[in-house]
């Protein structure tokens, strides 16, 4: 693993920017080339309104379609902007689907990545083929056989806590499929829509949708409960039939400590990931 920066260098600001997108026409969150991605319109962006080069640090890399409502980053920008004009600007040139929501200048040990304690996903999914109404379009992914909310969330629970999920993500050179998986709800909301409400202390690479496949496949009776907890103890890949499609799958919120414990967090969270052979 690649020594983090965890101090902006002398002459320059460190600052958070809460991120929003609709991932629909974004190839992810990650650069890459020939290809649209949110880390290149926003650094780009930067790069216009600093007039230096920026690189930024994500909380959370997501998907080609996976949307955000609570994407966190950090940048390091030259001491002396102007802060009151930055976000301003940075939206007059962003795209509409991507939007800044907040900037403020971080604590100097503050890392998007390393010190978060959790991210929060939402999925969401429209069952027994009902129609999508057009203003859910693009965050709702639809099934055509009806669920059992409560088979989803006792399937849901046989999953919570520290596990090898390597079952259920795709596979990436160098990087821990060790996670853990705080919480895995679902309820059903007033409109019929199924909202799932997944939080971790971070995801592997298409965790969640490789999640709500498997948890479907015991709500429409497939398989039975036994299926996830025998799956996840195999460590055998799911087939990829099975992986929900990213349209249903906003990155929510990112979870931060106190301002005095960011840096004994991103410490203690590059060790247990260089310990790991995390990338």
């Amino acid at each position: 693993m690649t020594e983090p920066t965890l101090y902006p260098e002398s002459g320059f600001l460190r600052l958070r920017l809460d991120l929003a997108y609709d991932g629909t026409n974004f190839s992810g969150w990650g650069k890459q080339p020939d290809r649209r991605t949110v880390q290149e319109e926003v650094e780009k962006a930067l790069g216009t309104v600093t007039q230096s080069k920026i690189d930024s640090i994500v909380a959370g890399r997501t998907d080609a379609g996976v949307h955000a409502s609570g994407q966190v980053i950090h940048v390091d920008v030259p001491e002396g902007i102007n802060l009151e004009e930055i976000g301003y600007k940075l939206n007059r040139i962003l795209d509409t689907d991507v939007r800044v929501m907040n900037i403020s200048v971080s604590p100097v040990a503050f890392h998007a990545r390393f010190s978060a304690l959790r991210r929060h996903y939402t999925y969401k999914i429209l069952d027994a083929n009902q129609v999508i109404s057009p203003l859910h379009r693009f965050d709702v992914a639809s099934w055509y056989r009806p669920l059992d909310i409560e088979a989803m969330n006792t399937a849901s629970a046989l999953l919570l806590g520290d596990h090898d999920f390597a079952a259920y993500c795709k596979f990436r050179e160098g990087a821990t499929t060790i996670r853990q998986l705080q919480k895995f709800e679902w309820v059903r909301d007033s409109e019929g829509y199924l909202i799932g409400d997944v939080v971790a202390d971070a995801f592997c690479y298409s965790m969640v949708r490789n999640l709500v496949g498997a948890v479907v496949c015991v709500a429409d009776g497939r398989f039975g409960p036994e299926w996830i907890a025998e799956t996840l103890a195999n460590k055998v890949r799911i087939s990829d039939s099975l992986v929900f499609p990213a349209c249903g799958l906003t990155l929510r919120q990112v979870d931060y400590p106190s301002d005095s414990e960011l840096l004994d967090r991103a410490a203690k969270t590059v060790a247990r990931r260089e310990a790991q052979g995390d990338e």
